[in-house]
């Protein structure tokens, strides 16, 4: 086990033998060991022949590894195109269900098994690398605070996978300077850092004769004070990697690399613990509408039953509905909290965008291309399975075959993705014919997680439109508040409108990426998102 002590009090001496050690693990030998092995498998061969009906030729030899006729790949890997697309069009042989009659006469051509074999071959196998991993000893701080009472150490644990090998050393640079600790673990006690935090970069040595690959990481350390926490001494601790271990972190923030506001977010990107501390009371004359619309709030006493010719509620059609209407916004509460608990996606955002998406209906009503609590639309299915590559993995071979799911969304012909998307906004469209209010509640319920996995994917996008504009991961060149803005903007106008915003923007002021300059660069269609990120991120 090795520890660093005094890791800023090292000796000159020391910090050159270290610096020569640190220049050797970045110089990766061409005689480093290559992590593979090989496998003897024993399997079967099966021949299969491609003949001719009319004159039993045989124009293509196909050797497999598997029961069953060959597959069109294997085909096409075997006999090539032309041949493929022969076999591809030949239709059945009718005189064959007929029995007896003079087969030659059929076009085409046909499978015929012609032997199977046992037989061994060698398998070519990566072996998992070693890795390096993070976490914080002498605290355990729970998100969105992250606070410790006391300053904490970083803990870097190295893990070697194969049998009979062993982590040897950890060693990186933290802060500019070096360090180096033998054995599996490695930890330095942390100090004060800047607001923006500090980097790491760390790896772990094999006795297998290689490293992992370097990781990198965000540290920061604030001090709690006056400004922060009144009364409460401590430190705020957060730490920004692949390979954290501690308490989840949302993962837009990961991709960002963008820290939270220090101490506690503001409200609209707050995720609080429990449901009861996200309630609303807005008075949504939508929502009030659908209800007296679908039956389930009476309005006799209202001149015009209650409804504008809209079908939004009058003021005296929501004064009937009024108790039901407040009951409804917060019926998808628990559902919100652990979406975004699962998600990273903060509550209150996700609350927000459903009162300015639907009002909290998730049934259609203005337009039947725009679907559930978020309104999802085909452009908001495609950045979903484009940019959130584990959702697509998933949902596509409910819809699809699995080895056309295999391509990528991207790479998916129009007709795929326009079932993809047709799919993905049928299970967002909760309307209910035989529900007592229209529409299917625990659906609605269930659709939440769909929503803010939409968000998630929004932020990855984001990432990439600013990296486009700037060259910098956004973290770098916008706040975390402002990054959010533009998330929501990118989910509500679509990354066409963001983008220009965003390059523009920067080519203004190429320094620093603000949502107050980024708003007044979005051309005249899209200017209605202005307001609508206003709306949301009060």
């Amino acid at each position: 086990m090795g520890k660093v002590r005094s890791f800023f009090g090292i000796t000159w001496v020391l910090l050159i033998l270290l610096g020569v050690l640190l220049l050797t693990a970045y110089d990766v030998s061409a005689e480093e060991p290559i992590r593979q092995t090989t496998l003897t498998v024993s399997y079967t061969e099966y021949q299969w022949w491609l003949s001719r009906w009319n004159s039993n030729e045989i124009v293509c030899v196909i050797l497999i590894d598997h029961a069953g006729l060959p597959t069109a790949q294997e085909v096409y890997k075997s006999c090539g195109p032309q041949i493929y697309n022969e076999w591809k069009t030949t239709p059945a042989c009718d005189k064959l269900a007929k029995g007896g009659e003079d087969v030659s006469v059929c076009p085409g051509l046909y499978f015929h098994l012609v032997s199977t074999e046992p037989k061994e071959k060698e398998i070519l196998l990566t072996l998992p690398p070693a890795e390096a991993w993070l976490n914080l000893e002498g605290c355990d701080p729970v998100p969105p605070e992250n606070f410790c009472s006391q300053l904490p150490s970083l803990k870097i644990s190295g893990e070697e996978p194969l049998p009979n090998e062993s982590i040897i050393a950890i060693q990186g640079v933290y802060d500019g300077q070096p360090f180096y600790c033998a054995g599996d673990v490695c930890t330095i006690p942390l100090n004060v850092t800047p607001e923006a935090g500090v980097g790491l970069e760390f790896w772990a040595d094999s006795s297998f004769g290689d490293s992992s690959q370097v990781y990198t990481a965000l540290v920061r350390v604030v001090e709690s004070g006056v400004s922060f926490t009144p009364g409460k001494s401590g430190y705020f601790v957060d730490v920004l990697s692949t390979q954290w271990q501690g308490a989840p972190v949302s993962s837009c923030v990961q991709s960002w690399e963008a820290f939270p506001p220090v101490g506690k977010p503001p409200a609209w990107l707050a995720t609080p613990s429990t449901e009861e501390l996200l309630a609303s009371y807005g008075p949504y004359y939508y929502l009030a509408g659908r209800l007296i619309a679908q039956g389930v709030v009476k309005a006799p006493q209202c001149a015009t039953g209650g409804l504008l010719a809209n079908g939004y509620a009058d003021a005296c059609g929501l004064e009937a509905a009024r108790p039901l209407v407040e009951e409804w916004q917060n019926q998808f509460d628990e559902s919100i909290v652990k979406a975004a608990e699962t998600s990273g996606v903060p509550a209150g955002l996700l609350k927000n965008l459903f009162a300015q998406e639907s009002q909290f209906w998730p049934g259609v009503f203005r337009v039947h291309y725009e679907v559930g609590l978020g309104q999802l639309t085909d452009v908001g299915a495609d950045t979903l399975l484009l940019w959130n590559t584990s959702f697509y993995e998933q949902f596509c071979p409910l819809v699809l075959a699995e080895d056309t799911c295999d391509e990528g969304y991207l790479h998916l012909g129009s007709d795929e993705k326009a079932l993809l998307r047709g799919a993905l906004t049928s299970q967002a469209n909760v309307d209910c014919a035989d529900c007592p209010t229209g529409v299917d509640l625990a659906s609605t319920e269930f659709s939440v997680d769909l929503f803010a996995t939409t968000l998630q994917a929004s932020c990855d996008q984001l990432t990439q439109i600013i990296f486009n504009a700037t060259g910098e991961k956004p973290g770098m060149v916008s706040s975390y508040e402002d990054l959010w803005r533009m998330t929501v903007a990118n989910y509500h106008a679509g990354p066409g409108c963001l983008s220009y915003a965003v390059y523009t923007a920067w080519q203004a002021n190429p320094t620093r990426l603000v949502w107050e300059e980024v708003a007044t660069r979005f051309t005249a269609p899209c200017q209605g998102v202005v307001p609508y990120v206003d709306k949301i991120t009060r």
